[in-house]
């Protein structure tokens, strides 16, 4: 693509929070750091709050400096749907590139997506989840009226690329891996970090980031971690993030099982100030996740080069070398328990670090945007 073309990304963005409107100004950026004019358009109303499990749907902080945001979409309003198209297609741009990841926005994204192309504009949906982790009766027709109306498909991982194949077949589809999240500063010292967040500095600690539901496996970990018997050796688990489940589910648990000392939870969202000193704070990063495509927590692990155990399940174990940036192990707390033990027991720390700073190479922002961009030049041609 020539520079100086208009790319629309459609998508949340400031003042919403979380990793995917991270991951959409992240990657606005590094457009607009090869010469293309980029503007984002986001969601006044992103769920409704009766449909939004948590405590705000808005982050703190300042804006992003030198980005185009307008937040247009009412996900449940179809005259924000024309209007938004509307307004994208005076823009004239080379490409519409519009994110999905959750079957609810099928009909606001997938309309939005269908006035586009009927003016001939060039629709590609960047997919995180082509299935849903917790899947509902309507999500196959809602996600289908997405998949439908685009002319061509990106993804972060070849487990979802195989779902949009199967969903959408002949259609174009390409991967590029999940790029680093690197906004949230600088690696910080494990003493520092641990001063910032009141933590025992005795102490050696796992983490489990990010919202909490039934499909990320806490109680998997929470079970794994007492049956490694690392209670006894000065280890620790903190859970940082707000729960979207009943987390007295989590608290009875490891009452239970007569871990609750050993566990720190924290429910709430983690400003992203904070984010850097749980994961410096950390030796080893957990996503024990039941089912899953990729995640972010992977890449911020990589971005402060923390080691990591994950789940064999959806694209983890694309991003996470077995045995050398972490652990890839089975979804059984059993496996889990076994892994985490063996990672402070051979004290495995050092030499995992360095292999994940080789390793996170792979995912500089600058890769994933010209694999993006060759793809849209081959689709044109």
């Amino acid at each position: 693509m020539p520079a100086k073309e208009t790319i629309v990304l459609v998508g949340p963005a400031y003042p919403l929070r979380g990793g995917i409107a991270h991951f959409n100004e992240s990657f606005a950026k590094s457009l607009i750091a090869e010469g293309y004019d980029v503007k984002i358009v986001s969601f006044f109303l992103q769920y409704p709050s009766l449909l939004f499990p948590g405590k705000t749907q808005t982050a703190e902080g300042d804006p992003p400096r030198d980005l185009q945001i307008f937040p247009l979409i009412s996900s449940i309003n179809p005259l924000s749907w024309k209007r938004s198209a509307s307004v994208i297609s005076k823009w004239k741009p080379a490409v519409v590139v519009i994110r999905f990841w959750i079957p609810f926005m099928g009909p606001a994204l997938g309309s939005i997506a269908r006035s586009l192309r009927k003016k001939g504009i060039l629709v590609v949906g960047l997919v995180d989840n082509a299935i849903p982790h917790e899947a509902r009766p309507a999500d196959k027709v809602l996600s289908s009226y997405f998949f439908n109306n685009c002319d061509a498909f990106f993804t972060l991982s070849k487990s979802v690329a195989d779902d949009i194949n199967r969903l959408a077949p002949g259609k174009p589809v390409a991967t590029s891996p999940h790029p680093l999240y690197d906004f949230f500063g600088e690696k910080v010292s494990r003493l520092s970090a641990l001063k910032e967040l009141n933590l025992d500095t005795d102490y050696r600690y796992i983490l489990f980031f990010g919202f909490v539901r039934k499909y990320k496996g806490l109680d998997l970990l929470i079970e794994g971690f007492a049956k490694s018997g690392l209670k006894s050796q000065k280890v620790k688990l903190i859970v940082a993030g707000e729960f979207y489940d009943d987390s007295s589910t989590y608290f009875e648990l490891a009452k239970s099982l007569n871990i609750e000392d050993s566990m720190v939870f924290r429910n709430e969202y983690i400003p992203e100030n904070e984010v850097k000193n749980h994961f410096c704070a950390s030796s080893i990063v957990a996503q024990t996740y039941r089912s899953a495509t990729q995640s972010g927590v992977t890449q911020i692990a990589y971005h402060f080069e923390r080691p990591m155990l994950v789940t064999d399940v959806g694209g983890l174990s694309e991003i996470v070398p077995h045995g050398k940036a972490g652990f890839v192990v089975e979804p059984h707390s059993d496996a889990i328990g076994e892994s985490l033990a063996r990672f402070f027991q051979e004290d495995l720390e050092k030499v995992f670090e360095e292999n994940v700073a080789i390793e996170k190479q792979r995912f500089s922002w600058n890769h994933f945007k010209n694999e993006f961009l060759s793809f849209i030049q081959q689709i044109r041609n």
